[in-house]
């Protein structure tokens, strides 16, 4: 990498050795465009204190952070506070027909496998997938609409398409840039689906109830 057309990684990485700083360059550039987690051997600025020192500053000063996915591989993701700026500045990547399609996979895939206690409470990847059959008929959009959406998430890693040994009609798991989330945005996400899929339910009025207490809260400041 040129120094001289690249101030902001000079600001950080300038004391390094060559040999480290070749290091985080080389963490930093695959924690954000690889399109799955990365195992920590291909990772050598994880190896050394203060490489991944500089790793994890080079990565707050482009608001985002090193998310450790399980004890071997890691990505980054985009930082607590940076993610609620954006989403009150009204930043909304997706479409509404595309967040209720996630949404239904989240719902079919994750959250019901969750409630029957075939996926950990924080497990984020699922082998069961949502067929187009389920997401039509609950979400009663029109066809070519939802495959569209799915289409698109799909290619933005959000979901994953499969397909069973059977080569049947398969469907659509959760994909790989949900590991992108932080601990606490896995959290809010966890909330959101039990808000969507079971809004009756006891944990979902103690949710709304917690939130009302905090922006009462933050209305009187």
């Amino acid at each position: 990498m040129n120094r001289n057309q690249n101030p902001l990684f000079d600001s950080v990485l300038a004391t390094l050795t060559d040999r480290q700083r070749e290091h985080v360059e080389a963490a930093y550039a695959l924690l954000e465009h690889s399109r799955e987690p990365v195992h920590r051997q291909e990772l050598h600025a994880l190896q050394d204190p203060t490489s991944r020192d500089r790793l994890e500053q080079l990565l707050r000063h482009t608001g985002r952070v090193l998310v450790q996915v399980d004890g071997l591989r890691f990505t980054s993701g985009y930082d607590d506070t940076v993610a609620a700026q954006l989403t009150a500045a009204g930043w909304q990547p997706l479409t509404t027909v595309e967040r209720a399609v996630l949404a239904l996979v989240l719902i079919y895939s994750v959250a019901i496998a969750r409630s029957e206690e075939r996926l950990a409470p924080d497990t984020w990847t699922s082998p069961y997938p949502t067929t187009e059959a389920d997401i039509l008929k609950a979400s009663k959009l029109p066809a070519v609409a939802a495959k569209a959406a799915a289409s698109k998430l799909v290619a933005a890693g959000l979901l994953t398409r499969v397909r069973d040994r059977a080569d049947a009609e398969g469907g659509y798991v959760p994909g790989p840039q949900l590991l992108r989330l932080t601990p606490a945005a896995r959290a809010r996400l966890q909330e959101q689906l039990i808000l969507a899929a079971a809004p009756n339910h006891p944990l979902a009025a103690a949710i709304r109830e917690r939130r009302n207490r905090t922006a009462s809260r933050e209305n009187i400041r």
